[in-house]
């Protein structure tokens, strides 16, 4: 079976992923983390990707390897000291080294995960609270004081053409 990269458009079939012991380690190692968790770690893992060059699976593996078991207990140890370090504070600290490279703050590829770990020690749970997307506004019983957005109308649209018989 043949599977398209979303990230770079290459195709590659995943039977030979499974087959390459380095890949199989990376897809193992991801399986140990939390949906949202891998798709951070996968993003930060492409600091490490040298210039002109692909990161090859070995060193991805190798990588992801020394993350897994920080990532699992859920806190690190950092100048002789420990930090709580929950899934969310992961997923900040992973898009903090995003924005930082993306800022020209950050210079890749990395060699270690020293700034992850830095900034995992400055993460407070109000960092990802502010983060979070509040709920949209739900309209009244009634009707009325119902917020009017075009995502709105589109989907009352549809909802209305689905319950004339969609066209049928």
């Amino acid at each position: 079976m043949k599977i398209k990269c979303p990230a770079c458009g290459a195709a590659a079939s995943i039977e030979v992923l499974i087959a390459h012991d380095d890949a199989r380690s990376l897809i193992v190692a991801l399986t140990g983390i939390s949906d949202d968790t891998a798709k951070a770690a996968l993003r930060y893992l492409g600091l490490f990707r040298p210039a002109q060059k692909d990161l090859s699976w070995a060193r991805a593996a190798k990588l992801l390897a020394e993350l897994v078991p920080m990532i699992q207990a859920a806190q690190i140890t950092r100048k002789h000291q420990s930090y709580p370090a929950p899934r969310e504070a992961w997923i900040w600290a992973f898009n903090r080294c995003i924005e930082a490279r993306d800022l020209g703050k950050l210079q890749t590829p990395l060699t270690g995960h020293g700034f992850l770990l830095e900034n995992l020690t400055f993460w407070t749970p109000q960092k990802t609270t502010a983060a979070t997307v509040l709920p949209s506004p739900q309209p009244s019983p009634t009707g009325e004081g119902a917020v009017s957005t075009k995502l709105r109308d589109g989907v009352g649209g549809l909802i209305a053409w689905a319950q004339k018989g969609g066209g049928n």
